[in-house]
């Protein structure tokens, strides 16, 4: 039977069934809780009292205070809590809940409620919960009748680990499809819808039959299209860039503001990290979340892992992480990419606000409460805030200096110049901080589609929500292996390729749900990227020919004005290229990568040559993640040898 906890201790309560216990015994609860783990020296007096003091300031329940400090391992604590309502405690991985007994449209409730059907004992049901809360007894009471159910006790961990292994086929189904079956038209599912199919087919047609019947006529018209989108995607990003120079894009937080918050007032924020074999940074990235300034017991962080992965797996349990971590084991399944992942932790997480990480990540530590203020001083619309990126490794090769000046230039003048014309501003793939309620509402993420939070921004749009930029920056591991970054640029082309088509499949819609300046930004910064990539070594190459060279006559393909346009782009545009490079490095005082910026106009022919891959793989293989290696870095590997220093 079922116990209440007064001050004094537990005292019978043959009507515990239907009871409303006031808000006093559950605080007395703890206390007799927290006696019982003293008497058992598991709690330490000393920390004890850290942790009423911690629980005063952080507004919360002193169970999540003790855990999240680290003072109590949550089994023993809750062993206690089962001694003290005197109730069986029960380890759900050693005795596992009779599956017959749930129900699958009651997951939400079983999730928000902590609690399971365990087994029917001698004709009645046993819930196991991890408190008999007055919520938990309203929702028993009419779910299955004041007289037929008792309680027994686990720990969070069992809830947890049984509910993803009693739904996990319907877990992972819904992460895979859930947005695909709701709006199939904003799926990446199926690359081409059927009417895309026909005009592709319609297009192709008519190109040919024109090349047949006026081949040079049709060569010219094509390449005065191609040359005018160019100069025009060209011109767009200057006057961007020209506008940007003197703008901030940032939501301003002061370390005042920061400092004035006070936790009792924080949320709980979930924290989600997706990874696929990534054992060897993992101690660097535990490092940066336990670094980040946000109450232990408001905090929840999911290691979200694929289940296959045991190495990785291995390696998190072997760290011995707080209370406030937790491994989520993604089912085996095909796309395998990540923002399946994220959905599929989604369906575990209780945050108000939710946030992604990579992992090799190094978030600033108030950037969680930077976040939650930008939140609170911006209208309901505001369903996403971003935070600024950057490398801490930007000087070790050309690559990674090519790299920084890419992101620098992005930050600091095209972000600026977009947020001037109000138009979306398209969301990067990390430090993402999000309404969980709006992600949830809007579908979260496509798990076809390989540049996930482009393709998130622009569903937001649609549905009226605003995107900002909080000054906050996460440092990242910039790629300097070419092998790797050309497989890394690629899937971003890719995902843009498959955003850009997804969108496109009703331009009305989409043109009336954000406006005409926002059809126009989606094109120039979703659509345009890869056409350019794919077009530029081709114009380069015979604007070249034609200006360098007497042998090749291609003259009769520029006409003018298209021949001034061509070379304008060819000559100016690259200097353009440079000279923005140059002041996005003089901007942020990065004097050593000045020299570099003349190399740019190379590292956007990488550009070509990864928008080739991704456009060959948008045909043959569009799901495919092309998983980007990190720890490569020779900074990441002297931080990991300090920080393993330190757990020895």
């Amino acid at each position: 039977m079922p116990r209440v906890v007064e001050k004094n201790g537990p005292i019978d309560s043959p009507d515990i069934v239907g009871f409303e216990p006031p808000a006093e015994p559950v605080v007395a609860l703890h206390d007799a809780v927290t006696r019982l783990l003293i008497e058992k020296k598991q709690l330490a007096l000393t920390d004890l009292a850290v942790a009423l003091r911690r629980q005063h300031e952080w507004g919360s329940s002193l169970a999540r205070t003790v855990i999240g400090l680290g003072f109590v391992r949550p089994m023993d604590y809750y062993r206690a809590v089962a001694e003290v309502y005197e109730v069986p405690f029960v380890n759900l991985q050693d005795d596992p809940v009779d599956a017959t007994l749930t129900r699958v449209e009651e997951r939400s409730d079983y999730a928000e409620l902590n609690v399971l059907p365990w087994r029917r004992v001698n004709g009645r049901l046993m819930l196991a919960t991890i408190e008999i809360s007055p919520d938990l007894i309203r929702w028993a009471d009419e779910r299955f009748g004041a007289e037929n159910y008792d309680f027994v006790v686990t720990s969070p961990f069992d809830i947890l680990w049984q509910t993803s292994e009693l739904f996990r086929q319907w877990d992972s189904y819904f992460a895979r499809e859930a947005l695909f079956a709701w709006k199939p038209e904003h799926s990446a599912k199926t690359t081409l819808s059927k009417s895309q199919k026909i005009a592709v087919a319609v297009m192709a047609g008519m190109l040919a039959m024109a090349l047949i019947l006026a081949p040079m006529g049709t060569a010219v018209v094509l390449m005065a299209v191609f040359t005018t989108i160019y100069t025009i995607t060209f011109v767009f990003k200057f006057v961007l860039t020209f506008v940007g120079a003197s703008r901030k894009a940032d939501m301003e937080i002061s370390p005042e503001a920061v400092k004035a918050v006070r936790d009792a007032d924080l949320p709980i924020y979930t924290v989600l990290v997706p990874m696929f074999r990534e054992a060897k940074v993992l101690p660097l990235l535990t490092r940066s979340l336990k670094g980040l300034d946000y109450p232990a017991s408001k905090l929840e962080v999911k290691l979200v892992l694929e289940e296959e992965d045991t190495e990785t797996i291995d390696a998190a349990k072997a760290l011995r992480l707080p209370g406030t971590f937790e491994i989520i084991r993604v089912p085996k399944s095909q796309p395998k990419t990540k923002p399946k992942a994220c959905n599929y932790a989604l369906q575990f997480c209780r945050g108000e606000f939710v946030t992604i990480y990579d992992a090799e990540d190094q978030p600033e530590p108030d950037q969680l409460k930077k976040a939650v203020l930008a939140f609170r001083n911006s209208d309901e619309k505001l369903a996403c805030v971003q935070g600024r990126l950057n490398y801490f490794n930007r000087g070790e090769n050309w690559l990674t200096r090519m790299f920084t000046l890419e992101y620098s230039q992005w930050f600091d003048f095209l972000l600026p110049g977009l947020d001037w014309l109000k138009v979306p501003i398209p969301l990067g793939g990390t430090s993402n901080h999000f309404k969980l309620a709006v992600l949830r509402k809007v579908g979260a993420w496509d798990p076809y589609n390989v540049t996930e939070d482009a393709d998130l921004g622009v569903r937001l749009a649609q549905e009226g929500y605003t995107v900002g930029v909080i000054n906050s920056t996460t440092f990242e591991e910039a790629n300097g292996v070419l092998p790797s970054w050309i497989k890394q640029r690629s899937r971003w082309i890719k995902g843009y390729m498959q955003t850009w088509l997804v969108h496109m499949r009703h331009p009305i819609q989409l043109w009336k749900s954000i406006g005409t300046k926002g059809f126009f930004a989606f094109h120039f910064f979703i659509g345009a990227p890869p056409f350019t990539m794919l077009l530029a070594p081709i114009l380069w190459i015979i604007t070249l020919l034609v200006w360098l060279t007497t042998t090749f006559e291609f003259g009769w393909l520029f006409p003018e004005p298209f021949g001034t346009m061509a070379l304008f782009n060819l000559i100016i545009g690259n200097l353009f290229l440079v000279y923005f490079g140059v002041v996005a490095a003089l901007k942020r005082k990065y004097y050593d990568l000045v020299p570099v910026g003349i190399l740019l106009p190379v590292y956007w022919v990488l550009h070509s040559i990864a928008a080739y891959k991704a456009f060959w793989q948008l045909i043959v293989n569009p799901h495919y993640w092309e998983k980007t290696e990190h720890g490569t870095s020779s900074v990441t590997q002297k931080t990991l040898e300090e920080v393993k220093a330190t757990l020895k």
